[in-house]
């Protein structure tokens, strides 16, 4: 009986040792890894750590959108011309829209640079989760790492188009056709508040598409109808003066106007069409930014 009580003691003793060695090792580790779930944990910082692999990314799209292609980057100039062609033939020939006295060519050419850059930044960050399934459920890297990738992606597509612009601009210009202004000057401002509304809608766009496949083809359709909503194909003074109102809530009509007004000096245009665009890209890329990152966290099970 002495023994085995002193084999039981022995054993609680041993139990005892072995706990406070383990809690010990618990208090002392190099590194802790934690889950992060507060809503406003975003690493800023991390993301400027990975940025040779945003270059990567970068590089990784425009290389292979083209690759297999025949005509390569070609098509960066072919798809603005034949579009515009298009919209001279049936908006201003067919329906005679007004053009506010601009030659159609680069007025019309002026509309599908920017809404082409906007609307394909919107429907690419829109389905970033779906598009990367695969790589996020096999390697760690910030996230928004992707959406910025695809607005720089497609910012060297708007560049290439936009010098396309300018090449019929300076010919209407030799003709004294069309007479720009300074304000081309703001053209990178135009160009970032485009970017930040388009990557801050696409973000709330992109939390819901996990769950909801069906979204993904109402917004493909949903960007169609907005080009209408849009000066795209029109100036803002076609709109009657009892829908101005409605027409002045959307973002983007000051941001169209300024090319207009800037390269082919038609039109008008004022602060307020840098202003309101500014505070809705700050606001809506905040919550864009806010969504992402908590839907980022269970996404995999949903997708």
């Amino acid at each position: 009986m002495n023994g085995k009580k002193k084999f039981t003691i022995s054993m609680i003793s041993n139990e005892q040792s072995l706990q406070q060695n383990t809690t010990s090792n618990d208090q002392n580790w190099d590194a802790v890894i934690e889950s992060k779930h507060s809503l406003f944990a975003i690493n800023f910082k991390e993301l400027w750590h990975y940025r040779d692999l945003l270059v990567l990314f970068v590089r990784r799209d425009f290389v292979t959108v083209y690759k297999q292609t025949i005509l390569g980057p070609l098509w960066f100039f072919i798809q603005p011309i034949l579009t515009t062609i298009t919209f001279t033939v049936i908006f201003g020939n067919v329906a005679q829209l007004s053009t506010d006295g601009a030659p159609k060519v680069v007025f019309y050419m002026a509309g599908i640079t920017l809404w082409g850059y906007f609307s394909s930044c919107l429907t690419s960050v829109s389905g970033v989760f779906n598009a990367n399934a695969g790589i996020f459920g096999k390697v760690y890297f910030p996230r928004l790492i992707m959406p910025l990738t695809i607005v720089i992606s497609n910012l060297m597509k708007f560049l290439v188009q936009f010098l396309l612009f300018v090449c019929f601009a300076v010919y209407f210009y030799s003709m004294g056709q069309i007479q720009p202004n300074l304000w081309i000057l703001a053209l990178p401002l135009v160009i970032v508040l485009m970017a930040l509304i388009a990557m801050g809608i696409g973000l709330i766009l992109s939390a819901m598409t996990t769950k909801y496949k069906d979204l993904n083809q109402l917004i493909s359709f949903g960007m169609q109808l907005f080009m209408y909503a849009t000066p795209v194909i029109y100036p803002s003074s076609a709109i009657p003066e009892k829908y101005q109102w409605i027409a002045n809530m959307n973002p983007l009509a000051g941001l169209f106007d300024y090319m207009r007004y800037a390269f082919l000096g038609v039109g008008t245009f004022d602060w307020w069409g840098f202003i309101y665009p500014s505070i809705f890209a700050v606001v809506v890329l905040f919550f864009g930014i806010l969504v992402f990152n908590k839907v980022q966290k269970t996404f995999m099970d949903t997708v």
